[in-house]
């Protein structure tokens, strides 16, 4: 067990390099929020200098400033579908290495939108950014799974959510005014993780290629060793080559899954709506929300300077996700995502209670301040990094690749959906928005406590049998049990 448990040099590298891509993605994420005004003016400036006269309208700008924010998640939504088919074509590590392509001539675009249409330039920057995040957020799991011992899964699988947190903070703090947040350096701010993506590209050249790719898809007995050994130091490789072998022998008799026939087939309808619902469940928690209100809620409380208290929020964010890291391999995947939704639950109608009652009491300002940091830890110990990995543990390797596609368009989906619904379903209800997210929260609830698996500790195979089993009727089932406990059996 301690074998399986070490840490190499090169599993932490490999590691390290691929989550960099979930580190862009939160960066995109956080980004555009803090340098709206500055952004905004400038576009204003940009259109009356090209004779439009379109500078006086603020429903252009809102029109041109909503674009630019949600073209991200467009471009997300069009390349995830693409993940399964490069990173069998490619492999996980060239597959990688090229869409950071995608990554560094976005980040250009929007870095060089001062010398053009700046408009144009930042709503294409970001939409092809959005298509290097929608490849990356399926190709990094796909590949952290397959070179995580069976121990480490968890653990490492939760450092996804870390880069995507620890992205959005080092965006809102750089997006300081007096840093880079401001007329001059707003383009730089922008285009600023291309550093990351360029970082990235040098580092995936030491990297080695994913070893169940490897012996499972192309068959390369001998270089899937090397991989492993390289992954694992000293330790035998032959325990996780035997398992490659049954994974492979079923991915054999599966062949190749499609899209079309992952939801077609009734052998993976329960992982495909559990795989689904996870990803749904982290969108619609009502997270953004959380972001969205707290400057405002930290104004009404007295706070002199509410964007620092904003910045409190990304740290604590940042703080909990680590722990998690921890968590994950002790408590479960399972626990940590029930007791994750549940707090978010009871800190979401903490924020109704607050937002409706502040103007009769001013104290319950202070109750919604908690409400915040407290529905961000809960977010961060299980409905933040839990979707991120668990799919790829819900999928033998047949299957696995166009599973992880139809998740990450779910993802991006829910992610665009909640980014141009929200300001018009917040405007309508007001405090009492928190009421929807409640019920949803109760709904994510039930439906993980009946159907969401434990995948702590258990191999691909394990798990894929844990949803065949569920599928047997109750008679077989016992049937199957006394059969497996008799001595004769």
């Amino acid at each position: 067990m301690q074998a399986e448990k070490h840490l190499t040099g090169t599993l932490v590298l490999s590691v390290f390099t691929a989550v960099l891509g979930f580190f862009q993605y939160g960066y995109s994420l956080g980004v555009i929020n803090a340098p709206q005004k500055v952004i905004e003016a400038h576009y204003g400036r940009v259109l009356a200098d090209i004779g439009e006269g379109l500078a006086t309208s603020p429903h252009i700008l809102t029109m041109y400033w909503s674009l630019s924010v949600s073209v991200f998640a467009v471009g997300g939504m069009v390349s995830s579908f693409t993940v399964g088919w490069i990173g069998d074509r490619l492999g996980r590590v060239k597959a990688m290495l090229v869409v950071n392509v995608l990554s560094v001539a976005g980040n250009l675009l929007m870095g060089l939108a001062k010398f053009g249409p700046s408009h144009v330039l930042i709503i294409a920057g970001r939409a092809v950014t959005g298509l290097y995040c929608g490849l990356s957020s399926g190709l990094v799991p796909m590949y952290v799974s397959e070179v995580s011992p069976t121990a480490l899964r968890g653990a490492l699988g939760t450092l996804h959510q870390l880069a995507i947190v620890t992205g959005i903070l080092i965006s809102q703090v750089l997006g300081l005014d007096f840093l880079l947040g401001n007329d001059e350096m707003w383009p730089l701010l922008l285009g600023l993780s291309g550093v990351a993506a360029l970082l990235q590209f040098f580092l995936l050249l030491l990297c080695p290629e994913s070893p169940r790719y490897l012996y499972i898809k192309l068959g390369k007995v001998e270089e899937a060793k090397k991989s492993l050994k390289r992954l694992r130091g000293n330790c035998d490789p032959m325990k996780e080559i035997a398992e490659m072998e049954k994974e492979k022998q079923e991915a054999a008799s599966e062949k190749k899954v499609s899209i079309r026939q992952l939801f077609a087939s009734s052998k993976y309808k329960q992982a495909v709506i559990v795989a689904l619902m996870v990803q749904i469940s982290q969108q619609f928690s009502g997270i953004n929300a959380i972001f969205y209100y707290s400057t405002n809620i930290f104004e009404r409380a007295g706070v002199d300077q509410p964007v620092y208290a904003t910045i409190g929020v990304g740290v604590v964010n940042t703080v909990f996700t680590v722990i998690s890291v921890f968590l994950v391999e002790k408590a479960g995947r399972r626990s940590l995502f029930l007791a994750g939704l549940m707090g978010m639950l009871i800190s979401a109608v903490a924020m109704t209670v607050g937002l409706a009652l502040l103007s009769q009491f001013a104290w319950m300002s202070y109750v919604s301040m908690v409400a915040i940091f407290l529905f961000v830890i809960f977010f961060e110990v299980g409905p933040g990094p839990i979707p991120w990995f668990i799919v790829a543990e819900l999928f033998s390797q047949g299957p696995r690749p166009a599973a992880i596609a139809v998740a990450s368009f779910c993802n991006w989906a829910c992610n665009f959906i909640v980014g141009m619904c929200f300001q018009y379903i917040a405007d309508l209800c007001g405090p009492y928005v928190f009421v929807i997210f409640a019920v949803l929260l109760l709904v994510f609830f039930l439906f993980a406590y009946f159907k969401v698996p434990e995948t702590k500790g258990k191999s691909f195979e394990e798990i894929a049998a844990v949803f065949r089993r569920k599928k047997l009727p109750a008679k077989a089932m016992t049937e199957l049990e006394d059969l497996r406990g008799s001595e004769e059996a």
